[in-house]
C-alpha cells in the first residue's frame, strides 16, 4: 500500500489526475467494444464491461458499466493468476465456480507488459446471446445442472505469447448458436482488450513508472475515504430477511437471510441462514452475492469514491458453503446472476435502513426480466427495465433498470431489424408505482410477436411479491407475464407456434412516505 515506508508520495492534484486518466483507459474499452461487437444485446443493450488490474489481481479502474460484472471480475483474475499467466497471454473463461457469474458471461482476461513484465491486466466482460446448453439463449428456466446451460469455459489461452490459438476458438463456436455472431462479439473483446494495452503503454510511456506505482495510491485513496464512511455508520448488528419466488422447478419461496455487523471502520456481511443451493438455477456464486454487497455499500457511501479494490477491503461477505449462495458444483446457476443478485441488493438495502436512514430507498423492481428468444438460426436476449423505488427527497425513476444491472434497452428497429421479431406494445405501466410522500417509478408493458417457431424463456421476479415501500409508502404492483393472454409463472421455458405473442408487464417501485391526506 502507498502508506509504506519505500510509497511514493503524491500531491493530490497528481493522483487526480493519474487516476482519471487510469479511468479513462477503462472506458475507451468499453467503448470500442460496444462499438466493435455483432449482436444487439453488446451493440445496443451494452450488456459488457471494462476494467483494469494491477499484477496483484486487484482492480485499478474500471468503467461505469453492470455492477454484477464489476464486483465479481476479481474472482476471474484471480483464477487466471492461478494459472501463471505469461507476457503475451490473453485467458478466456466463463466458469462460474473458476471466477465467472454464469455461462453467458464470457471473460477475458488479457496481460500488458513493459519492459518485458507483466505490469497489469486488461479485462472485459460481455454477455453473449448463447453459448449453447439446451435451449437457444442459453438461459433456461427449468435447468438443473450447469451442463444444461451451455458451454463451460475454465481459465484457458486464447492467446499464448501474443499468437492466437485457433484451436480454442474453433472448440468454442463448435458449441453454440450463431457462431458467426459470437465470433465477433468475441473479437470485439479482444479488441477492447488491445485497446487497454495500448492506452496504458501510452500513459508509460508519457509519464514514466510512476503510472505504476499510482496503482497502490489510488487503491488506498479508496480504502481510505470508504473505510471513513463506515465509520460513520453506527456500530451494531442489522438484519433483514427476503426470498425469491421459486426456482423454476418448486414455487415454494427460498429464503435470503442477512446479518450486517458494523464495527468502527470494518462492515461483515453473513448470510448465515440463507437456503441451501437449490435444484433449479438461482443459485448465486459468492462473486455475485459479493457484487451485490458491494454495490449497495457504494450507494449508502459517497458516491464520489472512486471505485476500486480500495472499496472492497473494509468489507467481509460470508456464505455457508453449499447455499444458494455458495453454490457447489455442478449447481445451475443462470438465474442466480441475473435474479438472485437482484434480491440480495433488496435484503441488503433492507439491513442498512435502520443503520442509515434517508439514505435507502424504496424497493426497485427487483429483477431483470429475463426474456429470451430464440431458434436454431437466431438468439435474442433483452432484460426490460420496471420501477425504481422512491427517495426520501424525491419519486422514483420510471420504466429503467435497476440495482445489479445498468443495461439500456433494445430499441424496436434494432430488434425488428435483427430478428424475426415485431414489438407490438412498448410503453409504461401507469400507475404501476407505490404511492407515498413520494411515488414509486411506473414499470413497463413490453409485448413481442414471434414471427418463426421458437423457443421462448423467462426468468422473473416479483410477480408474486411486490417491491415494499418505505416509512410508510405503498408497495409497487408486481409484475405479470402473459403468453397469448395466458398468465405465466415467473419462470418458464416454452417452445412457441409462429404469431404467438409474449407480454411482459414489469414491476413498480416501492413509494416512500406516507401518502399525502386529500381534503
Amino acid at each position: 500500500m502507498c502508506s509504506g515506508p519505500e510509497s511514493v508520495a503524491f500531491d493530490a492534484v497528481e493522483l487526480e489526475v493519474l487516476r482519471n486518466r487510469l479511468e479513462g483507459i477503462a472506458t475507451e474499452m468499453g467503448r470500442v467494444l460496444i462499438r466493435g461487437a455483432y449482436s444487439p444485446n453488446i451493440t445496443e443493450r451494452q450488456d459488457c464491461s471494462t476494467a483494469l488490474f494491477d499484477p496483484e489481481g486487484r482492480m485499478v479502474a474500471q468503467a461505469e458499466h453492470i455492477p454484477v460484472h464489476l464486483g465479481a471480475m476479481p474472482g476471474a483474475v484471480d483464477a487466471v493468476l492461478a494459472r501463471d499467466p505469461d507476457p503475451g497471454d490473453v485467458f478466456v473463461l466463463n466458469d462460474p465456480f473458476r471466477g465467472g457469474t454464469h455461462l453467458p458471461d464470457v471473460t477475458l482476461v488479457s496481460t500488458i507488459t513493459h519492459e518485458g513484465k507483466i505490469v497489469a491486466y486488461a479485462v472485459s466482460r460481455a454477455h453473449h446471446a448463447d453459448v449453447g446448453g439446451q435451449s437457444p439463449g442459453s438461459m433456461p428456466a427449468d435447468s438443473r445442472e450447469i451442463y444444461q446451460e451451455g458451454v463451460r469455459i475454465p481459465p484457458v489461452r486464447l492467446v499464448a505469447g501474443g499468437q492466437p490459438r485457433e484451436d480454442i476458438e474453433q472448440l468454442l463456436l463448435a458449441n453454440v448458436r450463431n457462431p458467426v455472431e459470437r465470433r465477433a462479439d468475441l473479437r470485439a473483446q479482444l479488441a477492447a482488450n488491445d485497446r487497454g494495452e495500448i492506452r496504458l503503454s501510452d500513459l508509460i510511456a508519457e509519464r514514466g513508472d510512476i503510472v505504476l506505482e499510482a496503482f497502490d495510491a489510488v487503491i488506498d485513496y479508496s480504502r481510505r475515504r470508504l473505510a471513513a464512511e463506515v465509520q460513520d455508520i453506527p456500530d451494531g448488528t442489522y438484519r433483514a430477511s427476503d426470498a425469491l419466488e421459486g426456482d423454476g422447478i418448486v414455487r415454494e419461496d427460498i429464503p435470503i437471510e442477512v446479518t450486517i455487523t458494523v464495527d468502527g471502520s470494518s462492515l461483515e456481511v453473513d448470510f448465515s441462514g440463507t437456503a441451501p443451493q437449490v435444484a433449479g438455477n438461482l443459485n448465486a456464486p459468492l462473486s455475485v452475492a459479493k457484487s451485490a454487497v458491494y454495490f449497495v455499500i457504494r450507494c449508502v457511501t459517497d458516491p464520489d469514491i472512486p471505485p476500486n479494490h480500495g472499496c472492497y477491503e473494509p468489507i467481509t461477505v460470508r456464505a455457508p458453503a453449499g447455499s444458494l449462495l455458495d453454490p457447489q458444483p455442478p449447481a445451475a446457476v443462470v438465474g442466480g446472476n441475473v435474479e438472485t443478485s437482484q434480491r440480495v441488493t433488496d435484503v441488503v438495502f433492507a439491513a442498512l435502513a435502520e443503520a442509515a436512514p434517508g439514505r435507502v430507498p424504496a424497493q426497485g423492481q427487483g429483477t431483470m426480466n429475463n426474456l429470451v428468444i430464440g431458434s436454431p438460426s437466431f438468439t435474442h436476449y433483452e432484460t426490460i427495465g420496471g420501477g425504481a423505488g422512491a427517495n426520501p427527497d424525491c419519486g422514483g425513476q420510471s420504466g429503467v433498470q435497476v440495482g445489479m444491472t445498468n443495461t439500456k434497452n433494445t430499441p424496436v428497429e434494432a430488434l425488428e431489424r435483427a430478428y424475426p421479431l415485431r414489438v407490438e406494445t412498448y410503453e409504461l405501466r401507469e400507475g404501476s408505482g407505490g404511492d407515498g410522500r413520494f411515488r414509486g417509478g411506473d414499470g413497463l408493458v413490453r409485448s413481442v410477436t414471434v414471427q418463426v417457431d421458437a423457443t421462448v424463456s423467462l426468468l422473473t421476479e416479483r410477480r408474486r411479491h411486490a417491491p415494499r415501500g418505505v416509512a410508510g409508502g405503498c408497495d409497487g404492483n408486481p409484475g405479470r407475464n402473459l403468453l397469448d393472454g395466458e398468465t405465466l409463472p415467473p419462470k418458464v421455458t416454452r417452445e412457441v407456434p409462429a404469431g404467438t405473442t409474449i407480454t411482459v408487464e414489469t414491476p413498480g417501485g416501492g413509494g416512500y412516505g406516507e401518502p399525502e391526506q386529500n381534503d
